[in-house]
């Protein structure tokens, strides 16, 4: 019948330019010829752009390598209890400076001046006669006495007791109160010293007065 759809020719495909072919009945569908999900051109990009990824890659590390070089540390990052010490104390006590003798600044020191400096070594230390031990040694009389030895059997570190056979003379009282670290190296003592020569003829006059 005109104007309806049963006068059309259902064996009339449809198509489209893709390749895929419609028959008019709708019954079935069917590649024409086949299609190609990727052209031979499309892989070629995608190998060459793989390619180029990887020869990027490898030129970036050959770069670092060459622009990155790694150094040894000198020192351990972090120190372990009971690890066994570094040379760089030792280093340390090499490069120190010499210090100007303590002879001529004791002439002039004052024992009052040097009580007082020591007030912040009262928390370790006693300075009376027959006082008990604390943190540090009694002081009392430390002036001429043997260094490491005495004091009711202290445990003295074994970087004191390296200068066994030494007495605390104003000289090596002059180093220790200096730098504890330069003078015995991984010595318990903490005490970061004095660094002014007088404040240290003055606590050195004082406790030559220890007696």
């Amino acid at each position: 019948m005109p104007g309806s759809s049963h006068g059309w020719k259902r064996d009339i495909p449809l198509g489209f330019s893709g390749g895929i072919r419609f028959p008019a009945d709708g019954s079935r569908w069917a590649w024409q010829g086949g299609v190609s999900l990727m052209s031979s051109f499309e892989w070629n990009k995608v190998i060459a752009s793989v390619l180029t990824a990887l020869i990027v890659a490898m030129v970036a590390g050959i770069l670092s390598n060459m622009l990155v070089e790694p150094r040894p540390l000198q020192k351990p990052v972090f120190l372990v209890a009971g690890a066994p010490a570094t040379s760089a104390p030792a280093e340390q006590a090499a490069a120190a400076p010499k210090l100007e003798p303590i002879a001529p600044l004791l002439a002039k020191a004052d024992a009052k001046k040097g009580e007082e400096d020591t007030r912040v070594c009262q928390v370790c230390h006693n300075f009376t006669k027959g006082g008990a031990n604390k943190i540090g040694p009694d002081l009392w009389g430390i002036v001429g006495s043997p260094i490491a030895e005495g004091h009711d059997n202290f445990a003295f570190s074994s970087a004191l007791e390296a200068h066994k056979g030494q007495k605390w003379d104003p000289e090596l009282l002059n180093q220790w109160l200096d730098n504890p670290q330069t003078f015995a190296p991984g010595t318990k003592m903490t005490f970061a010293g004095i660094p002014k020569a007088q404040e240290r003829a003055d606590v050195i006059k004082y406790l030559e007065g220890l007696k």
